[in-house]
């Protein structure tokens, strides 16, 4: 896997997979299945042959369970997270659950504003 810097188009495709993942993941058990792995390639244009995919899902299927969720992808990618991007990540979901009011997973700009002042 790509440990390198990445590209705009590679931040693009990274992010954008993210995205697919959460919208396909019909049930939200935050989980793809092989078949639904192999479109989400597809629609991002990185289709690569059945022997080169088998070796990529041994390495993100790393918990062995026949499908891969955006964490173990992410973590295939660009490998663990440093101390510090852990602390950063863990204030900036805290932030995120003191906006998300509904706990709906999304939060309006009406909310932000009642929490923020740019003075």
């Amino acid at each position: 896997i790509y440990r390198g810097t990445l590209s705009k188009r590679g931040v693009w495709v990274i992010t954008g997979l993210g995205k697919y993942f959460r919208q396909v993941n019909k049930n939200r058990n935050g989980f793809l299945s092989q078949a639904a792995f192999k479109e989400a390639l597809k629609v991002f244009h990185l289709e690569i042959p059945e022997r080169d995919f088998e070796s990529l899902w041994l390495i993100l299927d790393e918990s062995k369970s026949d499908k891969v969720d955006y964490g173990e992808f992410i973590r295939a990618i660009f490998g663990e997270m440093n101390e510090y991007r852990k602390a950063f990540v863990r204030k900036v979901s805290f932030a995120y659950m003191k906006l998300d009011f509904n706990k709906t997973g999304s939060v309006p700009m009406v909310d932000v504003r009642k929490c923020y002042c740019a003075k």
